[in-house]
């Protein structure tokens, strides 16, 4: 059973790898070309340290333990709702506190089942390409870590939509170490 879980893990850190490193190649082929040359003179850039928000929806999609794999949208629905702060020590450091409500429904009802405490670093792989290190802390008992890789899609004076991809790992309170993927998108300001 451990060597099916590590089987599974590995292609999942295997695509989470790839997806990085195709947003950040991606990201260099859309560098605009100088267009002429006489620029208009460059932006100010930002006071440091530095704090944004953000709130976002996430969804678990699929969960390995040794107890088997489960995924979300079958006989029950979990929906996350992350709210946190970032507090930029430089472009390319800081550090993150995220509270996130999760709601299950099922067979008819809903309730809120868990809240995680998530705080963690961030760090700036590419513009607007950024990991998360996240520790865990949750009331429904277990506790581990999150790496997330997080991408700004579109953004705004004063906010950018994005897209990330944790990768939750859970231990304790009686439950066989797990691993789910997830898939979050949000907004920040």
């Amino acid at each position: 059973m451990l060597r099916h879980f590590t089987g599974k893990l590995l292609v999942t850190l295997f695509i989470l790898n790839s997806l990085a490193h195709g947003a950040a190649h991606a990201q260099q082929q859309a560098q605009p070309a100088p267009a002429s040359t006489t620029a208009p003179a460059p932006a100010p850039a930002p006071a440091y340290p530095r704090v944004a928000g953000y709130v976002g929806i996430l969804h678990p999609i699929v969960t390995f333990s040794n107890e088997g794999t489960t995924t979300n949208f079958d006989s029950y629905y979990v929906v996350g709702l992350p709210t946190g702060i970032n507090i930029w020590k430089s472009p390319k450091m800081g550090f993150s506190a995220e509270f996130v409500p999760l709601v299950r429904a099922e067979k008819g009802t809903s309730k809120m089942a868990n809240f995680l405490f998530h705080p963690g670093i961030l760090v700036t792989l590419a513009p607007g390409l950024t990991f998360a290190g996240r520790a865990a802390f949750e009331t429904a008992g277990r506790y581990g870590f999150t790496p997330v890789l997080n991408k700004i899609v579109k953004k705004n004076k004063n906010s950018g939509y994005f897209v990330a991809v944790p990768v939750p790992f859970r231990f304790g309170n009686g439950h066989p170490a797990s691993v789910t993927v997830g898939f979050q998108f949000g907004i920040t300001f």
